[in-house]
């Protein structure tokens, strides 16, 4: 996937553009099935498919005093929309500039004398461009958008929102999910486990060999599951380990103190640095965070934890291995 962080970074169209807007944090299931559409007709058509995105997330311009976490951060979002395949994605600074541009010039500059937009995919939730005050709404929906295309020459697609379990996927539903430490439900919603990518905490002790089985993550500033333990995977550069995760402040130990901390459970030395990259998959939710009795009563939990996820572990490599062959001698069974 081509990366393009502004405008005149992007070569002169000479195929078809396909493209689609949003925020996609999280990449969930409802912004891949609108891309994997986005995908097949820039093919269809012989042209370019294209995300357009911007940075910072524009709710952090928009409502400073209402700071809202990210799923996922642009590298890994990023890394998340190269998945699905697609030709580039445009990763426009929200500015000042933009944030103040009607919907009438986004159409106009950007989509159409920039970036030469033949089709424009969209959920029928999208909203665009600045708002005056009292005036009409529609103006900057998908409604709008179609008008836009209509004058200006491309077409729009729309999509009624995806369904799972339910409800509508979005978001703003996956960080209610999270917050709840609701991760299982979340999974069903990303298409994929929630994960967060960070470094080692500092001051642990970290050299070339490590062989305590126990890693903090350095403090990590987006969106993390509500406090609890978790089954996870921690993957260490290159080597995944199953693990078991608490998420909060310790309480059993005196005055709080954050920390997100992962017991591996099929742990060997390994090297370790402050530098190297960790990624923290949540799986499934345990239980709380409580305060104990004493540092004993917490270790006889943690062993219960441990239990429980090598049992869930060991129901996934079941479930995961390819069934047995009969062998050649044997009759099939009766049904």
């Amino acid at each position: 996937m081509k990366t393009y962080h502004q405008l005149a970074d992007l070569p002169a169209a000479t195929r078809p553009v396909v493209a689609t807007i949003g925020n996609f944090d999280g990449v969930h299931l409802g912004h891949q099935g609108v891309i994997a559409e986005v995908l097949s007709r820039a093919r269809f058509l012989g042209g370019q498919s294209l995300a357009i995105t911007f940075d910072p997330h524009p709710a952090r311009i928009l409502r400073p005093d209402q700071p809202q976490p990210l799923i996922t951060p642009l590298p890994r979002k990023l890394e998340l929309l190269a998945a699905t395949g697609i030709d580039a994605t445009l990763v426009l600074p929200f500015t000042d500039e933009l944030r103040h541009m009607h919907s009438r010039e986004f159409a106009r500059d950007v989509l159409v004398n920039s970036i030469h937009v033949t089709e424009v995919h969209e959920g029928e939730n999208f909203n665009f461009g600045y708002r005056p005050p009292n005036s009409p709404a529609a103006e900057n929906s998908i409604t709008g958008l179609e008008s836009l295309g209509r004058e200006l020459g491309f077409s729009v697609v729309v999509y009624a929102p995806r369904i799972v379990r339910g409800a509508p996927v979005s978001s703003s539903r996956i960080r209610t999910l999270l917050a709840a430490g609701d991760v299982s439900h979340a999974r069903a919603l990303l298409g994929r486990p929630f994960s967060v990518d960070s470094r080692p905490a500092s001051g642990r002790g970290y050299g070339t060999k490590y062989a305590v089985p126990t890693i903090n993550l350095a403090p990590y500033p987006e969106l993390l599951p509500a406090h609890g333990v978790y089954i996870t995977t921690l993957t260490i550069g290159q080597e995944l380990f199953e693990s078991v995760t608490n998420v909060g402040n310790r309480p059993t130990f005196g005055s709080d103190s954050f920390a997100v901390e992962s017991h591996l459970l099929n742990f060997h030395p390994i090297e370790l640095t402050q530098n190297t990259p960790v990624t923290l998959a949540f799986l499934q939710r345990l239980r709380d965070e409580i305060r104990w009795p004493s540092p004993a009563a917490l270790r006889e939990q943690i062993g219960r934890d441990v239990s429980r996820a090598q049992r869930y572990f060991s129901l996934c490599r079941l479930l995961a291995s390819p069934p047995r062959e009969s062998s050649s001698h044997q009759e099939p069974s009766p049904r």
